[in-house]
């Protein structure tokens, strides 16, 4: 472990936020963070009702320098400060990861600086440690438009995968759901705002492997009872589809309370932990129902729950960072031949899940 004190510059360009963010680590491992832009490109997207990879790389390349000029600044550093520079390697989109890797790996030439290629998702996965202490093991749930699945973190690098989704991704449910009756992109908090003016028990929807002794999920017969049922119901009401979302959204909420359930059991047969605790990262993790099922199920499970502010659950570059500044710690940097991977599980062990989301073998 690193005796010193590290200041990293993250990049992040997996999808359809550009982003760039300074921390800090010190040599007690704690972390500080500086600066953390993020120019989110949902506005370029809209009109076509999700993301589309032209557009994305061709935003980043058009406003990563800006983004990466204004979270310097707004640290007070030079590069000449810097330890280090850390891009998203994978998994994403690959000319947007190809824009944040070609951009760090210019800036770690140019300043004599070491280069991290970060998995996107093993961002995600530390970015508690970066908040306050969070010892290693804990239980990882990742929920967002691209993963769906439960991770054991055992350390940087070391990852076990307890369960994941077989078709779609949570995040991409709820996007698909409110395509299916018009809302707007994206989808998932139009849905949750719908629902809070529904009735959740109005239409009694299946909740995909209930009762399954193993951590996977499943929402696509979920999402084709939910198809089913709008094609029924005809010309929708303003009723029908907050009664809709509400029921899909309780549906969504009993399955995540049973599939808990199943990998609290997980992962206390692998781990001795006295007070053992569940990370919930992702854009879905913002849902407020979904946040009361998770806070009610760590309560009677004896689980502490930690859930990152909104702003570092989604995409962003902090969490990059930081990412970057463990793997330093260690003594762990990249090549500046390191190749771009728009497939990298976080475990590499696992075989890879039939489906298993948006990005497939991220899984």
């Amino acid at each position: 472990m690193s005796s010193t004190t590290t200041l990293i510059l993250g990049l992040e360009t997996s999808c359809d936020e550009t982003a760039a963010a300074v921390v800090r680590r010190d040599a007690d491992g704690r972390g500080t963070l500086f600066s953390n832009q993020v120019r989110s490109q949902v506005k370029d997207h809209a009109p076509f009702g999700g993301v589309v990879p032209e557009i994305a790389a061709r935003a980043h390349v058009e406003h990563l320098d800006g983004l990466i000029a204004r979270a310097m600044a707004e640290a007070g550093a030079s590069f000449s400060d810097l330890s280090a520079v850390a891009s998203t390697a994978g998994p994403g989109l690959l000319g947007g990861l190809l824009v944040g890797m070609m951009e760090g790996k210019a800036i770690a030439l140019a300043h004599d600086l070491p280069f991290l290629a970060i998995n996107h998702l093993e961002g995600h996965a530390l970015t508690p440690r970066l908040l306050e202490p969070c010892a290693f093991p804990y239980l990882l749930l990742l929920i967002s438009g691209g993963h769906t699945q439960f991770q054991s973190v055992e350390g940087i690098g070391q990852y076990k995968r307890l369960g994941t989704t077989i078709d779609d991704a949570l995040g991409e449910a709820f996007d698909k759901v409110a395509k299916l009756l018009g809302l707007a992109y994206p989808g998932g908090p139009e849905v949750e705002k719908a629902a809070r003016r529904g009735n959740p028990t109005r239409f009694d929807f299946p909740r995909p492997l209930k009762g399954r002794a193993d951590c996977n999920f499943s929402f696509s017969g979920l999402k084709t009872a939910v198809r089913e049922c709008v094609q029924g119901l005809g010309l929708l009401t303003e009723r029908d589809i907050a009664d809709v979302c509400a029921s899909f959204e309780t549906a969504i909420a009993d399955c995540m309370a049973d599939r808990l359930k199943r990998a609290f059991a997980t992962f206390r047969e692998m781990h001795d932990v006295d007070h053992p605790i569940l990370v919930v990262a992702g854009g879905v993790a913002a849902n407020r129902k979904l946040r009361a099922t998770f806070e009610a199920e760590c309560e009677k499970h004896g689980f502490t729950l930690r859930v990152p502010p909104f702003h570092l659950c989604t995409d962003n570059a902090a969490m990059i960072a930081w990412a970057g500044a463990e793997r330093l710690a260690l003594g762990l940097t990249d090549e500046l031949d390191f190749a771009a991977k728009p497939r990298w599980p976080l475990d590499t062990i696992s075989a890879p899940v039939y489906g298993s989301g948006r990005l497939g073998a991220k899984a």
